[in-house]
């Protein structure tokens, strides 16, 4: 496999495919490193939600939504809050982006037969102000068949090279070192790791059977992140955050290390705005595990109330659905690793989705009839059922009293007091009696239902929590769980990783979560939802374009 002519690509995720799937397009042979087994090619895009930012869709022109490129660069940048100098090419990276979004992106995956579902979503929607973070509108496209849908098109892209005889896939192969010579990376070193017949996402065997040495034109780093190590995590937690989580559930699998990055830095590339992360607070911990702590993030419409471990409601916007980081920054703020949503049947069986291609086998399947049994009856989707009835994060009552005394037998303490939380619901259920309220959170509520798509699937109609008709109560413990990094190796618009100085450094590019999703961090502090699955597709076009043009 010693190939001067070859490109290598580190990581066999999505990212990596769109690199060496455009790569191949242009004539050019690749040779494709991944140190987990064959089975799990694709990385964790497989496991999305397959959502995807698009600007001034069809699908959105559809349901009444009017977008522009101008309001969603304003929605990025009010998120984004970049204020640093190296913020240089994260911020060209955003602006790229955007008008990718609002251009070519929709048409470009479509001719590889991706199609997207009808409603479109609202994820993050702020709530402080025109200027402040949120989307505006929703842009939020969930992709027909999910994950496995979003890569299936490199996939099959990818199989055809190899057919050709441009692309080599090289699993089980640890990259230790960059090889360095003259100031030009010029190949990589590693061990070759025993073959392991293990199940996509679970972990598999270290164990050392030989080692490697290639050489190439060019290096691609597309090793993703950190999200399943969190060591790494908590090493690289900001204070700004509070202190990090003792108890965290990982988003991601064991092998989304960020061993690359601390690799890549040795051979001169530049790390940036590694404190920069995106974790979820709506973590349950998966009753039927794949890799080691794995959470499922509850996907969640705007009716639960949120409640501190102690019992206090959460203030505004921090309501399901506004606010991720925002909402991370609260709660850690509160002493507890944890907080607790409140709601009814009629709330979950509207609002409750689950990430996870394998979490929602209607999508992911294709099925129209699944889909439309989801939107009818008294109960929630399937999986949401099972983990009302098998996970250990979920307390059902018929009362508020027994709900409370299950929470805090859940949690091994008294902190919740009965009183006090049914004041505050009986509280928010008077504010019902009328069409106007006091109550912000219901007037969010209102505001959402009169977007078409959150009335039909996404917000439940306000009805009062402690009604016994709207039975039965439901409480949900939420945790911390690990996604993405948005700070990486710093890299200009032809996806080169520079140094600190500034230059490129000859023969490494870097692409997806391992570059910030493109020039060491285009999201800045915050992202928008629909941008991670896109930030690998973009920044992996970009950098298979430009090796094809450079090497």
């Amino acid at each position: 496999m010693q190939n001067k002519n070859a490109v290598i690509i580190i990581g066999a995720g999505l990212s990596g495919l769109v690199a060496a799937t455009e790569l191949t397009d242009a004539g050019k042979p690749v040779l494709m490193l991944d140190q987990e087994p064959a089975q799990c090619l694709g990385g964790q895009a497989f496991w999305s939600f397959g959502g995807l930012f698009f600007v001034d869709s069809p699908e959105q022109r559809r349901m009444g939504i009017r977008d522009t490129s101008a309001l969603a660069l304003g929605d990025w940048m009010g998120t984004a809050g970049f204020d640093r100098d190296v913020d240089l090419w994260p911020r060209r990276w955003a602006e790229a982006y955007v008008d990718f979004a609002a251009a070519e992106k929709r048409a470009w995956l479509h001719q590889m037969g991706m199609r997207w579902f009808p409603v479109v979503g609202w994820a993050e929607r702020g709530g402080y102000g025109s200027v402040g973070p949120g989307n505006s509108v929703p842009r939020f496209h969930v992709t027909w068949g999910m994950g496995p849908a979003v890569i299936e098109p490199f996939l099959r892209r990818a199989r055809a090279a190899q057919d050709r005889g441009l692309l080599r896939f090289g699993f089980r192969h640890q990259v230790d070192e960059l090889i360095v010579e003259g100031g030009a990376v010029t190949g990589v070193r590693g061990a070759l790791l025993a073959q392991d017949p293990i199940g996509r996402g679970k972990p598999s065997s270290r164990e050392i059977v030989g080692d490697f040495e290639y050489r190439a034109h060019g290096v691609i780093v597309a090793s993703g992140g950190i999200g399943g190590n969190h060591d790494l995590v908590r090493k690289n937690w900001p204070a700004r955050l509070g202190e990090p989580p003792k108890h965290m559930l990982s988003g991601v699998p064991a092998h989304v290390d960020g061993r690359m990055l601390g690799i890549a830095e040795r051979a001169g590339g530049h790390l940036i705005n590694q404190d920069r992360m995106w974790h979820y607070v709506e973590g349950i911990e998966n009753w039927a595990p794949i890799w080691p702590m794995h959470a499922i993030r509850i996907l969640p419409g705007p009716s639960s109330l949120w409640f501190d471990a102690c019992g206090h409601r959460l203030p505004g916007p921090l309501w399901p659905g506004f606010d991720t980081l925002g909402t991370l920054q609260y709660l850690r703020h509160s002493g507890h690793d944890y907080s607790w949503f409140i709601l009814n049947q009629q709330i979950i069986r509207r609002e409750f989705a689950l990430s996870g291609s394998e979490q929602n086998p209607d999508l992911t399947g294709k099925s129209w009839l699944q889909v439309l049994k989801r939107a009818a009856g008294k109960k929630a989707s399937a999986p949401v059922e099972a983990f009302k009835k098998h996970g250990k994060d979920f307390i059902v009552s018929d009362n508020l009293s027994d709900l409370v005394a299950g929470m805090n037998q859940r949690v091994g303490n008294q902190l919740l007091q009965y009183a006090q939380l049914r004041d505050e619901i009986e509280a928010r259920d008077r504010q019902l009696d009328n069409p106007f309220t006091k109550d912000s959170q219901l007037m969010a509520i209102r505001n959402a239902r009169r977007y078409r798509g959150d009335r039909l699937i996404r917000a439940a109609m306000p009805n009062r929590i402690l009604d016994p008709s709207n039975g039965p109560l439901i409480a949900v413990r939420l945790n911390i769980l690990t996604r993405k990094s948005l700070g990486g190796l710093q890299t200009d618009l032809q996806s080169r990783v520079l140094a600190p100085d500034g230059l490129p450094i000859s023969g490494l590019y870097a692409a997806g979560e391992a570059a910030g999703f493109g020039g060491g961090g285009m999201h800045g502090y915050r992202a928008l939802e629909g941008t991670f699955l896109g930030g690998c597709l973009f920044s992996g076009r970009n950098a298979g374009r430009a090796v094809a043009g450079n090497v």
